[in-house]
């Protein structure tokens, strides 16, 4: 059952399986790499929380609390 990528926990592992946002928004994040079907680790989130930083594809990349909200995963280690 796919979760939200503000879900994940630092370290934690996920699949991207899709992205739930208007369409400006949705591809601003594919362009950075965002696609269904990539891997992405949460690294850390900022003392307050936001924004989250991940790692995908060899390079780093922070998104806002609130665009990765909208981001379903499936975590790794579940079916």
């Amino acid at each position: 059952m796919p979760a939200s990528l503000t879900e994940l926990k630092p370290g934690q592992v996920g699949e991207i399986v899709s992205i739930d946002c208007g369409r400006s928004m949705s591809r601003r994040l594919m362009e950075m790499g965002l696609l269904p079907g990539t891997r992405v680790r949460v690294v850390r989130a900022a003392p307050l929380g936001d924004p989250l930083e991940l790692r995908l594809r060899d390079y780093s990349l922070s998104v806002r609390r609130s665009e990765a909200d909208r981001i379903a995963v499936r975590p790794e280690g579940r079916a």
